[in-house]
């Protein structure tokens, strides 16, 4: 037990519930560690039931010392009439909030935002010019409630959904000269459709961390996770080949002007994220009850057990998510030999801890958006045959510090598969020089908005440092049926 010590990060859920000196937390815990016979996990247990508990703080004096330590100096509350915040909630007037690109934006998300903005847990919000509608919050919808409430809705289905880019020290002129090399890469080490698996795995160590164990819905799940760990989603998730376009050094970014060789791909937590989404949405849902149409943005308190549950299974899903695309990226970069000379990625599907312009406190949800905080590299993808860009966050307090996270559908899935036909399709595919393997198409690029235009409408928000242009694309088979969001 001498050699086990507690960490600041395993210490997070204590910022949900107030002002407390964690390092010194850290300083005592590690001292009774080491000289007392209790294990870690009895005295984070301790910690937690302290300050959930503080009328029994002082009953154990083997964590005398700590005690003093764990009284928060200002303990976060949603209110002073919480408790009017469960059982059966009223919307109040939407409160004012960003619209970037309101012409293209469909009446629904719009519904949706508004609906958002009438919480009374809401502190402020955006929407991103690639919006849509989704559940609850509209799929690119940036949410602010107060700090110590979560909405899983708006952090989305599939949490942490992201996007890795690699780039290796090749010439571009590969795309051309090996193109068939290249596809047949993509095609022995990714695997696409929803309930997908993978038994060869390179790196499993993500599995060694003891939140795997840390509740029963996620102990359920674990071995789902481990099986489909390198294994990509249905609708528009994706791995491609592509060149990228770097017209100016930028330190941030670190290349040379120039073309390269690039690895991009977009996925999420895969079932792992998707089942731990709707067991938690539908608890919300029986704690909180919100009219109509705005059911589904129902919250969790971070000072509950649920709560702390599910802020705890979506970190490991963003965890989990980020060890999925590198499981990919690792796959191809061995067939191909070659190591990656830089790595970028973002999740756009998750729920932050931050601070509001004002300086409130408060839990920032961004589905389907990118965060764009003061120099913060991300990437914004277009279509299968569209760009994608490698942006430099603005930080702008009117988007909340985010941006959106592609072009966004102008057009449902079955609206698409009723006005396209395959000739559509491979039309613009020849058009672009693009070899798609994969995908139906629900997933044409005339189903997407401009993704110069979602550009252009927030250039305050996001400076471009390169382009990535897609050359051979890979996707889910049209077969493979999926959840879509």
């Amino acid at each position: 037990m001498g050699k086990s010590k507690l960490k600041p990060k395993e210490l997070y859920l204590l910022k949900t519930k107030g002002s407390f000196d964690i390092a010194a937390i850290c300083r005592e815990a590690n001292i009774i560690l080491r000289s007392q016979s209790v294990t870690k996990g009895e005295l984070l247990q301790y910690i937690i039931n302290a300050v959930d508990t503080p009328e029994v703080i002082d009953t154990d004096n083997r964590f005398k010392t700590l005690t003093q330590y764990l009284k928060a100096k200002n303990i976060t509350s949603v209110d002073s009439k919480s408790n009017e915040l469960h059982g059966e909630v009223s919307l109040h007037k939407p409160i004012g909030y960003t619209i970037y690109g309101a012409d293209g934006i469909e009446p629904g998300a719009i519904e949706q935002m508004e609906n958002a903005m009438s919480l009374p847990v809401t502190l402020a919000g955006s929407l991103m010019a690639d919006a849509h509608e989704g559940y609850g919050l509209p799929i690119g919808g940036v949410l602010a409630t107060t700090g110590n409430v979560i909405i899983p809705y708006a952090v989305g289905v599939d949490i942490a959904c992201r996007m890795c880019m690699s780039v290796f020290p090749i010439k571009p002129e590969i795309l051309g000269t090996k193109s068939e090399m290249l596809s047949q890469i993509l095609l022995r080490t990714t695997i696409f459709g929803l309930g997908s698996k993978n038994k060869n795995h390179i790196d499993t160590s993500l599995f060694d961390k003891k939140e795997w164990s840390a509740t029963k819905v996620i102990k359920q799940l674990r071995d789902l996770a481990y099986s489909q760990l390198g294994t990509s989603g249905g609708g528009n998730h994706f791995v491609e080949w592509g060149e990228l376009h770097i017209t100016e050094f930028d330190p941030l970014l670190g290349f040379e002007p120039g073309k390269y060789l690039a690895l991009l791909s977009h996925s999420g937590s895969r079932g792992f994220g998707s089942e731990i989404a709707l067991y938690y949405s539908k608890l919300a849902m029986e704690k909180v009850r919100l009219p109509g149409k705005a059911r589904h943005l129902a919250w969790l308190d971070l000072n509950s057990q649920e709560g702390q549950e599910y802020w705890l299974a979506m970190n490991l899903a963003g965890e989990y998510a980020s060890a999925n695309h590198h499981e990919i990226h690792a796959k191809v970069a061995r067939e191909l030999n070659v190591r990656p000379i830089r790595m970028i990625e973002n999740h756009h599907n998750f729920a932050w801890f931050e601070s509001l312009p004002d300086g409130r406190k408060a839990i920032v949800h961004r589905k389907g958006a990118t965060p764009a905080h003061p120099n913060s590299l991300g990437i914004i993808p277009g279509s299968m045959v569209h760009p994608a860009f490698v942006i430099k966050g603005k930080g702008n307090p009117a988007s909340l510090s985010s941006a959106s996270h592609g072009a966004g559908r102008k057009m449902s899935r079955s609206k698409a598969l009723q006005t396209f036909t395959q000739a559509d399709l491979n039309y613009i595919l020849e058009k672009w020089g693009v070899e798609l393997i994969g995908a139906g198409l629900d997933e044409v690029p005339m189903a997407y908005k401009d993704i110069d235009a979602v550009m252009a409408y927030q250039s305050d928000l996001v400076g471009v440092l390169a382009k990535f242009y897609p050359k051979i694309v890979r996707m889910a088979n049209p077969e493979r049926k999926h959840r879509w969001e």
